[in-house]
């Protein structure tokens, strides 16, 4: 079904998904309006859009999501709410206070936000971090949405992010002012890459900046499913296109998806040194004194004159 006429939200506008996505939105739909809502909404992201927004209005909400009136006022008039926006961190490095105010109370006072402005659809953008590992670190091999794994959450980033959609579902089905009911569901993509992926830059960064030394802690045997940010744009494209539809809602509607695409299955380091191979980086391996493997993406070019 399509969403021609309405008026869409983007929290996380200015984001490596939320970037994507809106553009999707723009060449795909003729919308009403779409919303951005961040942050900081840099002047140059607006005018990159120009070439493709046609008729469309392009507002920008600038804000904290942790603000409920700036929530509400961003949602007054809108029909659907692409909840994008929260704070990634796998290494521990956030405050657990300010995880949790964005990741959490940002998804609340947004659900709550939706609810009085009597917004019909809210596509949770989840992770598949909620998903474990479990005590014994057992792997997901073909796993689906219907696969029983007892998850034991250890960091702050997955507990937020599982809290948060725990939240968005448990909303589904809630009764609007306007008598009507609110759908919601969430999405796992798995790793994100594509052009602009901050963690891939800043790994070619940390590379360079040791001598062409790309240090990594990613065992070969340790499979991911990389998934290319632009299918992950296109998954929530189709899932408020699903949950426009009032058939398909009753379906897709409190649901949790995985996200992923036909990238192959392979290691954190692997897929890196695939994605860098034009760099001509080559793998090396050192021991530490505590027995620990560490992988190392060496860079094999000439040697720059000294």
């Amino acid at each position: 079904m399509s969403l021609n006429g309405d008026v869409c939200l983007v929290t996380g506008a200015c984001g490596f998904l939320g970037k994507r996505l809106v553009r999707l939105l723009l060449e795909e739909e003729k919308m009403s309006e779409v919303r951005l809502m961040d942050k900081h909404i840099p002047l140059q992201f607006i005018r990159s859009l120009e070439d493709c927004r046609g008729k469309t209005k392009l507002s920008v909400f600038e804000g904290d999501i942790r603000d409920s009136d700036h929530c509400r006022r961003a949602c007054q008039g809108v029909s659907i709410v692409f909840h994008i926006a929260s704070i990634i961190d796998v290494v521990e490095r956030v405050e657990y206070d300010e995880m949790y105010g964005v990741n959490v109370k940002g998804t609340q006072l947004l659900l709550e936000a939706c609810i009085q402005e009597n917004v019909k659809s809210f596509i949770y953008t989840s992770t598949i971090e909620v998903m474990g590992p479990n005590p014994k670190g057992d792997p997901i091999i073909n796993g689906t949405e219907d696969m029983a794994y007892v998850s034991s959450l250890k960091f702050t980033y997955s507990k937020t992010k599982k809290e948060a959609e725990d939240r968005t579902l448990k909303a589904h089905g809630e009764l609007l002012p306007n008598g009507s009911r609110m759908a919601t569901c969430a999405l796992r993509p798995m790793y994100i890459f594509g052009e602009g992926c901050r963690f891939l830059l800043g790994h070619m960064g940390d590379g360079i900046r040791n001598k062409d030394v790309l240090y990594r802690m990613s065992l070969p045997e340790a499979y991911v499913n990389p998934v290319y940010v632009g299918n992950v744009a296109v998954a929530h494209l189709q899932a408020a296109r699903s949950l426009k539809d009032p058939q398909q809602r009753k379906v897709v509607g409190g649901k949790f998806y995985f996200i992923s695409d036909d990238t192959p299955h392979i290691s954190y380091s692997d897929f890196n040194h695939a994605v860098m191979f034009s760099a001509k980086f080559s793998p090396n391996f050192f021991h530490t004194s505590t027995n620990q493997t560490k992988i190392y993406w060496r860079n094999t070019r000439e040697s720059k004159p000294t």
